[in-house]
């Protein structure tokens, strides 16, 4: 295809990075004196603005564009009238479908904690009852049925206590092997009455099944009183033959009263299911059996799931539809189900959709109002627009916001020529037959756009003071000495330059670009004052103390102090309280915005230093900077992370803690391709779990700053007051308190980061730790 070729620019003049388009002209418009009109026709003026009304302005002979404009503001409010309908309801039917899976999921989050209470008290239940049984075994082990009877008294008395020390059993028994009573906790003598019919009985006389759970059965005469459910074991004789059956009466009415309990939401639902469908206890409780059929929903789940479920189902108790979870008791033929009303969920859900409409309904209709006024309001100032020939004048009303609409158009207009790149690339890399190195430019084109928007991004928040600053030790001296050059090139050959540094190293704690860019701002602002002649001189200095400190700290290393002086025209002491506020400026319109000396002012501050400056008017000003001086054995300018070689791959373990699912599953699988074993969690709580599980197993932790709960810069205080052995490394792309207060000595990566940068961070944060145990003493 044919290359893009740029069509010439229109004449345009940049006010900061806001286009205006130039068309003034004004003997343009055809105006009258006296009653009487000009006798030569004139061209129409262009159109100058916008006046509140949404309507354009020009000359009486621009009738035709006006009217075209009253047709396209009616149309727009018609449209706008519209949308208020609209768009309201379809983020209402958004917000309602959010809000229903919301509800949903507190629902199941509700009964699955239902659940577990329930299971957790079901299993206590059955072993407490196992281990009844276990003892009565033990205690008829070896008799038989001729000393059970000749012992009944004593026997009777020992199952009455093992009875009444367990709440959930009615009764306890044992039968011989033609099903009648030997003895049991109720009555002494038992009354001969068969019971061999019963199925907890059936069961055992078939084989040795272990422990059995009975259907829901009504005592049997002479026995009164609530219903019950069997517990069973057999009794075996001395050669392992059929010699009867010890069984336990349990009380679902037992289980019943615990479930009302803890179901005291509207609507909830608790069962106790053997897994042939037979309930044992339910609640609501009913007064009949209930079965859930094995080739219903619920059987075809447990078949399905045997362990654990869930799903929505029609109670054959009573019909109610019903959300219900169940999950099996270990080592029991029984499941513990609870669940709750789906229209219990769908009220909730209801109610908070009302509570939408509630707010919603009154702002929709005012919104449509507004606009259909306004709608009407614009009818009626049609008739009045073509009068309001001169309302060019309306255009000084905005001059007050013009340095702001200058910086939002400007970053505006910047950030839209980076998207563009971006999208342009993007849609370019989509096709199919994209030869390779088109797709690698496209490629580079997208990673150079980022790295520009990030630039753009630090450029806002240098302006407004919030940068977060990479504090490095580094020499003043040799730095200015580098700056001198530079900036002997942008002042220009008239002005002379002197720098004034020691031999000696000064030593600073600060963020080093931001020390070049300040230093650059007041050179700049110093050849704005002299005019492109004169003499510009910066010095080095170390100083005990700032010039704003009353005393200086005992053992504290005091400060250094670089100085810029010009010979210019001098700042008047009334302007001192000013001159380091963002947009202020002496100088004339379109040559400087105020933001130089701003810069300065918040990287002083940021870096625990100040800025102060000294003038005469028409003798020059001094602006100084003073920085954390430091002493002793550092060393300057530490190997940046940015010169760090590449990470190899030692198949180092690293913890991620990143809330944005995208973000976290970038650096993931970043570092797996590098080698690395990654876990990932999404906030602190689950980083700090992790950690206490094994902390040895981690060589590494990269965190986000900004979290949900625990911040990134928490976690990592946290790490160092466990004093875990781990190199912690920060990410972010803005944060108030690493603004406010730093990294907290910790690395720090700002985003957006590449892969490449990641990788290099990373690698020398383990690199730090490998070295500081290989120089710690063994033993």
């Amino acid at each position: 295809m044919p290359p893009c070729r740029s069509r010439p620019p229109r004449p345009r003049t940049r006010a900061g990075s806001q286009l205006i388009d130039l068309g003034w002209a004004s003997g343009n418009l055809d105006r009258s004196r006296n009653g009487e009109r000009a006798s030569a026709p004139r061209p129409a003026a262009p159109f100058r603005f916008l006046p509140r009304n949404g309507l354009r302005y020009g000359s009486r002979g621009a009738g035709a564009p006006v009217q075209t404009a009253q047709r396209n503001s009616l149309r727009l409010l018609q449209w706008m009238m519209a949308a208020a309908l609209a768009l309201p309801l379809a983020l209402f039917v958004f917000a309602s479908a959010m809000s229903w899976i919301s509800t949903s999921e507190a629902a199941d989050q509700e009964i699955q904690r239902t659940l577990d209470v329930a299971h957790e008290h079901a299993l206590k239940v059955f072993e407490t009852i196992d281990r009844g049984l276990a003892e009565v075994t033990e205690v008829v082990r070896g008799m038989g049925d001729a000393d059970i009877g000749a012992r009944e008294k004593s026997l009777h008395e020992r199952l009455r206590q093992v009875a009444v020390a367990l709440p959930q059993v009615k009764s306890v028994w044992v039968f011989d092997a033609n099903g009648r009573a030997l003895v049991n906790s109720l009555v002494q003598p038992a009354p001969d009455v068969d019971f061999s019919d019963r199925d907890y009985f059936r069961i055992h006389a078939q084989g040795d099944i272990g422990t059995y759970i009975g259907e829901v059965l009504t005592p049997r005469p002479p026995y009164q009183g609530s219903r019950f459910f069997s517990v069973g074991r057999r009794r075996n004789g001395d050669d392992g033959s059929f010699a009867g059956v010890i069984q336990v009466s349990v009380l679902p009415e037992y289980f019943e009263n615990f479930y009302a309990r803890i179901g005291r939401e509207p609507g909830s639902f608790l069962a106790l299911i053997r897994t042939d469908g037979a309930v044992l206890a339910h609640f609501p409780a009913v007064n009949r059996d209930v079965r859930f059929e094995p080739s219903g929903p619920l059987g075809r789940q447990i078949v399905a799931n045997p362990e654990a479920g869930a799903m929505t189902i029609h109670s054959p108790a009573d019909g109610i539809e019903r959300r219900m979870r169940y999950q099996r008791l270990a080592g029991y033929p029984v499941y513990v189900s609870a669940g709750l009303e789906t229209s219990v969920i769908q009220s909730r859900w209801m109610s908070t959709m009302a509570q939408h409409l509630i707010f919603g309904i009154p702002a929709t209709a005012l919104l449509f109002g507004l606009l259909a006024l306004a709608f009407r309001r614009t009818q009626r100032l049609q008739e009045e627009a073509l009068r309001r020939i001169e309302a060019e004048e309306a255009l000084r009303h905005g001059q007050r916001l013009e340095a702001l609409g200058q910086l939002t158009g400007g970053v505006a207009h910047d950030f839209n020529n980076l998207l563009t790149v971006i999208r342009a690339s993007v849609d370019m890399l989509r096709r199919p037959d994209l030869p390779e190195p088109r797709r690698q430019r496209y490629i580079d084109a997208i990673s150079n756009t980022v790295n520009r928007a990030a630039k753009l991004t630090n450029q806002l928040l240098a302006f407004a003071r919030r940068q977060t600053l990479k504090p490095e030790v580094f020499d003043a001296c040799q730095s200015v000495r580098t700056l001198s050059e530079m900036i002997a090139t942008l002042i220009g050959a008239r002005i002379e330059i002197t720098a004034q540094v020691p031999d000696e190293t000064c030593l600073v704690n600060a963020d080093a670009g931001q020390f070049e860019t300040a230093i650059i701002n007041m050179a700049v602002n110093a050849r704005d004052a002299m005019d492109g002649v004169g003499r510009l001189t910066i010095a080095v200095r170390a100083v005990d103390r700032l010039p704003s400190a009353t005393s200086t700290p005992p053992n504290s290393p005091g400060h250094v102090a670089v100085s810029v002086t010009d010979t210019g025209v001098g700042i008047p002491q009334e302007l001192f309280g000013r001159i380091f506020e963002p947009f202020y400026t002496t100088k004339e319109v379109g040559h400087g915005t105020g933001l130089g000396l701003s810069q300065v002012f918040g990287f002083a501050k940021q870096s625990g230093g100040e800025v102060t400056v000294t003038s005469e008017v028409g003798k020059g000003a001094t602006f100084t900077l003073y920085l954390p001086r430091v002493v002793g054995g550092h060393g300057a300018r530490a190997q940046r992370t940015e010169d760090a070689p590449a990470i190899d791959r030692t198949g180092a373990s690293v913890l991620i803690v990143e809330d944005n699912a995208e973000v976290g599953k970038f650096a993931a699988d970043t570092l797996t391709q590098l080698g690395c074993t990654c876990v990932l969690v999404d906030n602190a709580t689950h980083a700090l779990e992790e950690l206490a599980v094994d902390a040895d197993r981690f060589d590494l932790v990269f965190t986000d700053v900004v979290m949900p709960g625990m911040s990134g810069i928490e976690l990592a205080e946290e790490i160092r007051r466990q004093r875990l052995d781990l190199p912690i490394v920060l990410a972010s792309g803005y944060s108030q308190v690493l603004s406010q207060q730093g990294s907290g000595g910790f690395e720090l990566l700002q985003k957006p980061y590449s892969a490449e940068q990641l990788a290099r961070v990373l690698h020398k944060a383990t690199r730090s730790r490998r070295l500081r145990r290989d120089q710690a003493p063994a033993g």
